[in-house]
């Protein structure tokens, strides 16, 4: 098997030129930042200020530094040649093109907003005109090592997939080294993030969505994703660690709780979302009414902890309260699975449907009039209190470690506690006979019943075991909410969590994965929340972004090989090229000996 490098550039331009010019494009973006690019202030950001990058400006900034950085790494700098293990021409012109959707957003915008280019000032005309000559400057690069098989051609050379690429060999580090890498990605991650949701105004929000989205391709066709992973397999234990610890930090760089919360509510939908991964991800159960076990643990918490309109009337502490969710939880998993598991495909889906329905409109009907008096109806169990553990109240501020932490930052280091407890449950069970069974159960339920699976008593198992986990977390839902109706547990919706976005989740992050459901709990609980400016078409652009994801993506944006494997079919057999020589020498000597 042969490499070359002789694929032509997009553009007829020598490399020395393309790479000269798609720095010099980048220099000039980057000086552009530093010019007001509209004269008003009503533009949100006030792009207006000379010598000071202020708003959207900061983003097209960074994003102009990175492509400058990785055209350097391509130009030959050893110093930076660690940046593109696989590839130096595809990042390159993923970045650029990130620093050009920004900045023509940007410009976009105040056209819109304010009436017209003619509110643009002379440094807006220069971001734009430079991003995207930078951009034309990328087509001139030459393609990076492909395979004779997989020889890319025009766009391909930048899009394909990372197998055209052969990558360098890593360098081998010490573990103390390794370590060290995996804490300061999760560091950056957790930069990256906060500046996400500490985002103001929706604007800098779609243009900090687009920046790191054509950033995180770059990462990836570089190379560095895949390495990142493979340190991440290797210390797996580092890993979490690493990401708890990165996670505890969050509420502390927060100055109010306004943002808080939203992290707080993106832990109870990611939580729900590893649950119902057991069930979709490992068993390979279609369940369209999961959300009913949230309400279920959500309900059962409110009745039990001292709510004045709790028409049990009873208050126990918080660890019975969250026992109580779970138990109850566990108990309608069993009851609802074992005469309804024995369906399979769209007719189990269909009678989840109809429990999740069901469950919404029994606890409407319990309201004293159409039913038994237990859960005030539709008006739902209102003032459940604060939760008071060991002393500590979390419906007040309290300062830790000298920082102030108020209530949703209180809440939001429960939940991180509940959610490593969930994602300990769930790692074990994947990792253990049953978890192996459960997947055998998901690729072929008939084959792995005649292989001596009792495949009922196993999806029984994950039903109730996601059922649970989806309960631990609607106890807290409850103290964070401080309301419990019905309305809150629905198929659908423009609010998650509720089944659809549930589900959503769980193939938009990679079903089976340990990480993959939580990363798609956060976008699809945090877009919404920012974006509430773009309500009415919300799941409009939610629709187009699943039907993206299908075609371009169908394992999910953190999926596990199987899944790549089954939805990339190659038609080859994966063997590493570096292994051919020596299975060519063995044939060799096995003729020699015949």
């Amino acid at each position: 098997m042969t490499t070359t490098h002789g694929t032509a550039p997009v553009l007829p331009l020598p490399p020395a030129a393309a790479r000269a010019a798609t720095a010099a494009g980048a220099a000039a973006t980057l000086a552009s930042t530093f010019l007001a690019w509209t004269w008003t202030d009503d533009f949100p950001g006030d792009l207006t200020v000379t010598g000071y990058p202020g708003g959207l400006q900061v983003l097209t900034l960074v994003g102009a530094l990175l492509t400058a950085l990785f055209a350097a790494a391509g130009y030959g700098f050893k110093g930076l040649r660690w940046l593109t293990p696989a590839g130096t021409t595809a990042p390159v012109l993923w970045l650029a093109l990130g620093t050009l959707g920004t900045t023509w957003y940007t410009i976009t915008a105040i056209s819109v907003q304010l009436g017209g280019l003619a509110n643009l000032e002379p440094g807006g005309w220069a971001a734009g005109l430079a991003s995207l000559a930078t951009l034309l400057a990328t087509l001139g690069l030459p393609a990076d090592r492909a395979t004779e098989e997989e020889k890319p051609t025009g766009w391909q050379r930048f899009t394909g997939s990372l197998a055209a690429t052969a990558a360098r060999p890593a360098q081998a580090l010490p573990s103390w080294a390794e370590i060290l890498v995996i804490a300061a990605s999760f560091g950056i991650g957790l930069y990256v993030f906060t500046y996400g949701i500490d985002t103001e105004y929706g604007e800098l929000f779609i243009g900090y969505l687009i920046l790191v989205g054509f950033a995180f391709g770059a990462l990836h066709r570089a190379g560095l994703i895949g390495r990142l992973t493979a340190l991440t397999a290797k210390h797996r234990n580092v890993t979490l660690a690493a990401a708890f610890a990165a996670a505890v930090c969050f509420p502390f760089t927060q100055t109010n709780d306004q943002y808080t919360s939203v992290a707080t509510n993106i832990l109870i939908f990611a939580t729900v979302a590893l649950g119902l991964n057991v069930v979709v991800g490992l068993a390979g159960l279609l369940d369209l009414g999961y959300v009913a076990f949230l309400g279920v643990g959500a309900y059962a918490a409110a009745l039990v902890s001292g709510s004045s309109d709790s028409t049990i009337g009873v208050q126990f502490p918080f660890w019975a309260a969250v026992l109580t969710g779970a138990a109850v939880s566990l108990i309608f998993g069993v009851l609802i699975g074992a005469p309804t598991l024995r369906l399979r495909g769209d007719y189990l889906a269909i009678v989840t449907l109809g429990f999740g329905e069901i469950f919404r409109i029994t606890m409407n009907n319990l309201n004293g009039s159409t039913g038994p008096d237990v859960t005030n109806g539709s008006a739902g169990i209102p003032n459940v209190p604060d939760l008071n553990l060991f002393g500590f109240d979390f419906g007040i501020e309290h300062t830790i470690l000298g920082v102030p932490v108020g209530r949703f930052g209180n809440y939001y280091l429960l939940m991180l506690v509940v959610t490593a407890v969930v994602v300990l449950v769930f790692r074990r069970a994947g990792e253990s006979r049953i978890g192996r069974a459960w997947v055998a159960i998901r690729e072929d339920e008939t084959a792995a019943t005649a292989m001596g699976i009792n495949a009922f008593r196993l999806k029984l198992l994950a039903f109730a075991l996601g059922a649970a986990l989806a309960g631990l977390a609607g106890t807290v839902q409850a103290h964070v909410t401080y309301t419990v109706t019905p309305e809150q547990y629905q198929f659908a919706g423009p609010v998650p969590p509720n089944s659809a976005f549930l589900l959503a989740a769980v193939i938009l992050g990679g079903m089976g994965t340990l990480s993959g459901p939580i990363v798609g709990a956060a976008l699809l609980y945090l877009i919404p929340a920012k974006m509430q400016f773009m309500a009415d078409y919300q799941l409009f652009l939610f629709g187009i972004a699943l039907i993206l994801l299908m075609r371009f993506r169908p394992e999910g944006l953190i999926a596990d090989r199987r899944k790549q494997l089954e939805f990339h079919e190659t038609g080859q057999l994966d063997v590493p090229e570096q292994r051919l020589p020596e299975a060519a020498a063995g044939v060799g000597t096995a003729k020699a000996e015949a």
